[in-house]
């Protein structure tokens, strides 16, 4: 009878040991995580806008000394960004137009990033609360999210297989809906990577394009677009274009009760690569990545570029205009 009792509690204690929880499935991915020296990372992000999808391949390489880099392609238009955090700096550079933003920015860590490893265990160490659920495959972790431009994401979903392997995240709103979804496709915890890879000097070299000509090629504004969004009482007043050395320049005026001006142009590719300082951030839109001010949003996309200010709208009243043109149908000039 005693050898029968001591089987059945030596059988408790094993199985107890062998449970997942939360506190070491949070342990597990953060010790991988913070050990790591470098990693490497391959993976797809979905952004759900409306009725569209924009998707993204994504590759993100990290060095320990906070050294990031993140390539993203969009799969539609082939159109790619990368992403650099150096010792001093954060770039966002545009290979197809010879350009870069140059930021003195806190990115990735002045707000969650769902595709970066780090992030990720940033919002786990900072959600105390956090909750686990098992999944028909293995196990979620629900975590808070920290999207000081965007309100609307509240929470996020880590989905880990039963080996506590990360498999994808799901970024949610307020209704519990799916807006961003990342896919992880590889992890390399011993990547092994050299400080050349963060070099933007090393990017440029191997990425941007070269006109051959001597010159900044120049393009024509074929189409106009309007956003879809506008705020309450706020009208289109005024449409301004104006030729410049580059091409056409439209210049929309909306007045009313949150004015702002939009100003478009065909993008130019740069015979020499060309870096601009912007005094502010990296931000993810849904088709692009822009660069953010206290009062203004710059970004290219679909070979226009885009620059939207105002003193009147908040950051996330700018984010909605800028997302509402990526999805708005060109009209005729």
């Amino acid at each position: 009878m005693k050898k029968i009792l001591f089987m059945f509690i030596t059988l408790l204690l094993l199985t107890g040991c062998g449970k997942v929880t939360k506190d070491n499935l949070k342990e597990h991915f953060i010790d991988q995580v913070e050990s790591s020296k470098s990693y490497y990372v391959e993976a797809n992000m979905d952004i759900y806008n409306a009725e569209d999808v924009f998707s993204y391949d994504l590759k993100v390489y990290y060095k320990d000394d906070n050294l990031f880099k993140v390539s993203m392609m969009n799969t539609i238009n082939n159109h790619e960004q990368i992403i650099i955090r150096d010792a001093e700096s954060v770039y966002v550079a545009t290979p197809s137009l010879n350009k870069s933003y140059k930021f003195k920015s806190e990115w990735p860590y002045n707000s969650s990033q769902s595709y970066i490893l780090n992030s990720l265990v940033k919002d786990l160490e900072n959600d105390t609360e956090a909750a686990i659920s098992e999944e028909e495959d293995g196990y979620s972790l629900k975590v808070k999210v920290n999207y000081p431009n965007n309100s609307d994401l509240v929470y996020e979903k880590l989905i880990f297989d039963k080996n506590k392997n990360l498999k994808s995240v799901y970024v949610f709103d307020e209704d519990d809906i799916v807006v961003i979804k990342v896919t992880f496709n590889k992890i390399d915890y011993k990547a092994n990577l050299k400080e050349e890879e963060f070099d933007i000097n090393k990017v440029v070299e191997e990425n941007c394009c070269n006109t051959g000509s001597g010159e900044q090629s120049t393009s024509s504004l074929e189409d106009i677009m309007y956003p879809l969004y506008v705020p309450t009482n706020t009208y289109l007043k005024d449409r301004e274009t104006i030729n410049t050395e580059n091409g056409e320049r439209v210049i929309l005026t909306f007045n009313g009760d949150r004015n702002f001006v939009l100003i478009e142009e065909a993008s130019n590719v740069f015979e020499e690569f060309e870096v601009v300082p912007v005094y502010g951030d990296p931000l993810m839109l849904s088709n692009t990545v822009g660069a953010l001010t206290s009062n203004s949003l710059s970004w290219s996309a679909n070979n226009i570029d885009y620059y939207l200010t105002s003193n009147d709208l908040s950051t996330e009243e700018l984010l909605t205009i800028a997302d509402s043109i990526s999805v708005t149908v060109a009209l005729e000039k």
